[in-house]
């Protein structure tokens, strides 16, 4: 959730952001393995989402979009009321928050957009390629450190790309389980690369602000910029459409409650376990998507998208995993 990517809803941003939000004091978790539940549930709520979103017929996604931000936006204003967190920020953080909300907005859009052009487990699995291209950026803007482990991941995930997407070039005119016509396929593919990316971007402003700003803020930046951007848009391209009575209407609701229980689940996760562990069961996303699609869209995965899956998933569990092993070394 994208998402954040993110990634409420299809978070545009999954493990980086988890990484991010961790916080450096730690609380024990009441029972051992709380905080592996809290993030199970949390993938559990962001995969319902994104299942419930391919379900919806005859909405554009950018209308999907403002009603998840709108939903967003009501549930999290109590919460910044609360902890009083001004509604603003910081004068010296404002610009970087404008940029977070602009870039992860837009990321949650094409992200949508991607799952109702192609078959829901490609279109997370490469929007869930996002942390590979976080540190190639913050390599590049923030002059962190970028290994050759970070090459190999970038050319598994790339790879891992390629076998989703299946272009003609090199595998052919004639191409198996696409959903639609390879055209959408494509359109998809691209969406969902493009929302990849700037989920990574959101990431290293993310990075940049720090813990200078409270989370709830930077939420409601997401949120707030998200609707404007898709009210403004959907006015331009004339698609707005009043939902059908009944089942849409509630399906619309359902997406923008599972949106913020998956980031209020995902934040109390991060609270009481450590960043790697929470990245590493954000994996699930990728694995509940293949299931939900096979059980509710009556779709089996193909050998090129499982392929396809296992490289990104090794590639984004790599960058997990060594970025938790420094962290864990540093300490030491």
């Amino acid at each position: 959730y994208s998402g954040g990517y993110n990634r409420g809803g299809l978070s545009p941003s999954p493990i980086s952001e988890a990484v991010l939000l961790y916080s450096s004091t730690e609380k024990k978790p009441a029972c051992p393995g709380l905080g592996l539940l809290y993030t199970l549930l949390a993938s559990v709520f962001f995969s319902a989402a994104a299942l419930l979103v391919k379900k919806i017929e005859g909405m554009h996604a950018i209308e999907i979009s403002a009603i998840r931000c709108f939903f967003q936006m009501l549930f999290v204003m109590p919460a910044m009321i609360y902890y009083n967190t001004g509604f603003l920020g910081p004068r010296g953080m404002r610009i970087y928050l404008f940029f977070r909300g602009f870039l992860g907005s837009n990321a949650m859009i094409l992200l949508y957009y991607a799952v109702l052009q192609m078959p829901l487990a490609d279109a997370t699995v490469i929007m869930f390629s996002n942390p590979v291209f976080t540190s190639l950026l913050a390599w590049i803007f923030l002059k962190e450190r970028f290994t050759i482990w970070d090459v190999v991941f970038t050319m598994f995930t790339l790879t891992g790309v390629i076998l989703i997407a299946r272009p003609p070039f090199l595998f052919g005119g004639k191409l198996s389980g696409i959903e639609g016509d390879y055209t959408n396929h494509i359109k998809g593919t691209v969406a969902a690369f493009t929302g990849a990316i700037g989920a990574a971007c959101t990431m290293v402003i993310l990075r940049k602000i720090g813990k200078s700003v409270h989370y709830y803020l930077s939420v409601w930046y997401y949120a707030v910029l998200g609707l404007i951007e898709c009210v403004i848009v959907l006015f331009i391209l004339d698609e707005w459409t009043i939902p059908f009575c009944g089942w849409d209407r509630w399906t619309l609701m359902a997406i923008g409650l599972l949106g913020v229980a998956g980031q209020t689940f995902l934040t109390k996760a991060l609270q009481i376990e450590k960043a790697g562990p929470v990245a590493l069961m954000r994996t699930m996303d990728v694995v509940l998507a293949f299931i939900l699609q096979f059980l509710f869209l009556n779709r089996k995965p193909t050998w090129w998208s499982l392929g396809g899956a296992l490289c990104v998933i090794s590639s984004t569990s790599g960058v997990a995993i060594r970025k938790w092993y420094n962290s864990t070394k540093n300490k030491s």
